[in-house]
């Protein structure tokens, strides 16, 4: 199979667009400073790092990442949410604790980020 069909496309549930319509809220700092004028894609893989993302958009993009893999037939996938204080990962962890697609999750090996990664098996 070539490369290029086995890259699936990643469209996060939240988008960094202009906004169209002049009644919506005002953007904020970082949403005015944007480069992005269209969704962001990022190529689907059986690992998502969750460092760029702001902590709010972590459960969207968590959703969202978790739908397009099951589309995609996989069955075990990784997020890396970072060692830190474990915000992040209390974040994902809560998440995946209740998401229906969920089969199980456990700690990563330490060769594939420790506690700094979650091991996510998806149901068929």
């Amino acid at each position: 199979m070539k490369q290029q069909e086995r890259t699936r496309i990643f469209l996060p549930s939240f988008s960094m667009a202009k906004r169209e319509h002049e009644n919506e809220p005002e953007p904020s700092a970082s949403e005015a400073d944007s480069p992005f004028g269209a969704p962001v894609t990022i190529a689907l893989s059986d690992s998502i790092d969750l460092h760029p993302f702001q902590p709010r958009d972590i459960p969207s993009v968590v959703e969202e990442y978790l739908e397009q893999c099951m589309r995609s037939g996989l069955t075990e996938v990784r997020l890396i949410h970072g060692k830190g204080k474990g915000i992040q990962r209390n974040i994902v962890r809560s998440l995946l604790s209740k998401h229906s697609a969920v089969c199980s999750f456990r700690e990563a090996p330490v060769e594939a980020g420790g506690w700094g990664s979650t091991i996510v098996v998806l149901k068929r």
